[in-house]
């Protein structure tokens, strides 16, 4: 008999058997029973008569609900206990910790109070590998994956392979058109300004009314973050000098990533594993929970490699996810190359020379190039491949908390150049009277802002229109020396660049509501009221002064002033900063999404919470930036960053001025 006939045999018999499920998967156990058939193992492996008395005495199961088949993780152990371990005989296995999601604000446990990952709970971290060509937005990807990822609370750190071989071979540098003025500045934007395993670069580039950026000179008195030292808290992890001193520079041009260069084969492969166990240190030993390594990653050779380091430090449990970004478009390819001319490698050279090297780089990795694919399959190692930055995504094997934020986070943002406007609400009565929370109407000066706001609006609509056309135009020149932001595709060709709908979005609040009623009156906005914008919700406090709370919650009131972000509202309702990130999370994935315009009329813990994610905000920072009333910001998605401006209502001309020098800063007024 064949081996089909066999299956299909075994198949049909299984069929007629009755109470039995049409399946050939074994019926799924209950709860009890799992308890019930562990227990009598138990017993019968003591060789006691009790199993058959505990069979009967047990009965059926009580539930039919299944347990989980998420993997579970073991304790993660010091060096002591693994050295027992492994001289110890099978039955001194330690307890295996069931693998759940951990999110800070909103869960807590005995091993981690606060709801971050525990050190022990290593199944439930992850290290995502990057894998691509150059020039097919890996970069861009992973900045992103960072930021967002670490908006919700999650530690994470990027480590990228370039940077650390540029240092290595004598030209340090850095990704992207940034320059050295800026470093100095940007890395305070970040979350987390502080790290034990290396000094900080910026996580994106933020332009101000298109120039590099002095805002976060603001955040210079902002305490530092309050957390665990031994935490770091970083978002990208920064190369230092090598330990031998400064060393000969080396050419890195295109025959540099000559597979036939053995001496510059082997640095970059030394660079790599030396990278990758930076990032092991930072996951196993210093408190993060996702590391990100940024390197191209091309070859099967190479992928095994990463995946048997980290199995050899980490064991099974530590999660891997591959990312690969492909990209199929040569308009995008064209695109993302020319932006790679104003990075270090390329810095100050003429841009066409510049451009023709390049290339000739990028045809040595095709060479030897093998995308995401049979390898990881039959190996079941999880991937995602991203084509043409988000327009098709592939998903294989992808488990664990972690990994799939992450792919629900890929699948839902875009390259689409679009404007993002946020501003809070015009002024109401409870702000004249300085009450928090309510749903008081807008004073009267509210109003003219409210019909100011739709004015303003409608120019600025029209005159970004009338800009993206023109960059369009300029799209297939020549590159030119300098060009940092060259105009790049979004895949839908011309019509991307037509007159976009533009989205205005507002809370279940009145003064919210009321701000956007002039949009609500024209059918060229598409209005919106989302409970999800609403103000942070204070609880029993809802409806006090701050000078009231002082005063009759002395104690909450200390708390608060001591730790915004963690605080929570008691009473009913009542939330905290961290409250707020998360009910913020699906309006974040959806203006991600989104290829039109849009403008959140909002809050200002909201608007806190918001501005902390679009401009890469520290956590410390988050709860304590000044966001006063009559302040509209734009926001702007670029290659490499964003770019931001702020303009300021002013009631005596009834319009609104772009603030030149603006800069965000810390909110001086006493409890806000």
């Amino acid at each position: 008999m064949s081996r089909a006939a066999q299956v299909n045999g075994s198949a049909q018999s299984l069929r007629s058997m009755p109470g039995q499920i049409d399946t050939l998967q074994p019926p799924v156990k209950s709860i009890a029973s799992r308890l019930r058939d562990g227990d009598l193992k138990k017993a019968e492996a003591k060789g006691t008569v009790e199993a058959v008395k505990h069979r009967g005495a047990l009965g059926a199961a009580l539930s039919d609900t299944p347990l989980s088949t998420a993997p579970s993780s073991p304790r993660l152990l010091d060096d002591s206990q693994a050295n027992r371990r492994e001289s110890a005989s099978g039955s001194s296995t330690p307890r295996m910790r069931a693998t759940t999601l951990d999110v800070p604000g909103l869960t807590r446990s005995k091993v981690s109070p606060d709801g971050r990952i525990a050190s022990i709970d290593i199944g439930s971290k992850l290290v995502i590998v990057m894998v691509g060509l150059p020039a097919r937005g890996k970069s861009y990807i992973t900045k992103k994956m960072s930021r967002y990822l670490n908006w919700l609370q999650h530690d994470t750190m990027i480590f990228n392979v370039g940077e650390r071989r540029r240092v290595a071979a004598g030209t340090p540098g850095r990704t992207g058109p940034e320059t050295k003025e800026n470093e100095s500045k940007d890395h305070r934007r970040s979350f987390d300004s502080t790290s034990t395993v290396a000094s900080t670069v910026a996580a994106a580039r933020i332009l101000i009314n298109g120039e590099p950026t002095t805002m976060d000179a603001g955040f210079e008195a902002l305490p530092p973050p309050a957390q665990d030292s031994a935490r770091p808290m970083a978002d990208v992890a920064r190369p230092s000098t090598p330990p031998n001193g400064p060393v000969e520079p080396m050419d890195q041009s295109a025959e540099f990533f000559d597979p036939q260069n053995t001496k510059a084969a082997q640095l970059r492969e030394q660079i790599a594993l030396a990278t990758l166990d930076e990032l092991l240190d930072y996951i196993l030993h210093d408190g993060g929970s996702i590391g990100i390594l940024d390197a191209t990653n091309s070859t099967v050779e190479r992928r095994g490699m990463i995946l048997k380091r980290v199995r050899e430090r980490a064991g099974p449990e530590l999660g891997v996810l591959f990312v690969e970004s492909l990209c199929l478009d040569q308009e995008l390819l064209e695109s993302n190359m020319r932006l790679k001319l104003s990075g270090p490698d390329y810095k100050d050279q003429e841009p066409n020379a510049a451009l023709a090297d390049f290339k000739k780089r990028v045809a040595i990795y095709e060479k030897n190039y093998v995308a995401l694919g049979e390898f990881e399959e039959a190996n079941h190692v999880p991937y995602v491949q991203m084509i043409d930055v988000g327009r098709k995504i592939v998903a294989h094997e992808v488990r664990g908390f972690l990994a799939a934020q992450v792919v629900y986070y890929l699948v839902n943002f875009n390259l689409c150049p679009r404007q993002i406007w946020i501003t809070r609400h015009g002024e109401s009565l409870d702000n004249i009277s300085g009450r928090i929370g309510g749903d008081s109407e807008l004073s009267e000066n509210g109003q003219r802002y409210a019909r100011a706001l739709k004015r303003f609006i409608e120019q600025e609509r029209a005159t970004w229109t009338m800009r993206q056309r023109d960059r369009a135009a300029s799209a297939r020149l020549p590159p030119r020396a300098g060009d940092g932001t060259p105009p790049y595709t979004t895949g839908a060709g011309d019509a991307a660049f037509e007159d976009k709908n533009f989205c205005v979005w507002t809370s279940m609040l009145q003064r919210s509501i009321q701000t956007a009623q002039a949009f609500d009156e024209d059918d060229a906005f598409d209005v919106k009221n989302w409970r999800l914008l609403n103000e942070l919700n204070a609880g029993y406090m809802d409806g006090m002064t701050y000078e009231e709370i002082r005063e009759k919650h002395p104690d909450d009131y200390e708390r608060r002033r001591v730790d915004k972000l963690h605080y929570r509202y008691p009473g009913p309702g009542g939330e905290g900063y961290l409250d707020v990130v998360h009910r913020l999370r699906s309006v974040i994935v959806e203006v991600e999404r989104m290829t039109d315009h849009v403008l959140l009329v909002c809050h200002r813990s909201v608007a806190r919470v918001l501005l902390a994610y679009f401009l890469g905000l520290r956590r410390d920072a988050v709860a304590d930036v000044d966001v006063p009333l009559g302040v509209l910001y734009m926001i702007q998605p670029k290659p490499y960053g964003v770019a931001f401006k702020a303009f300021r209502y002013n009631p005596e001309t009834d319009w609104f001025h772009l603030e030149p020098n603006f800069d965000l800063h810390r909110t001086t007024s006493q409890g806000v």
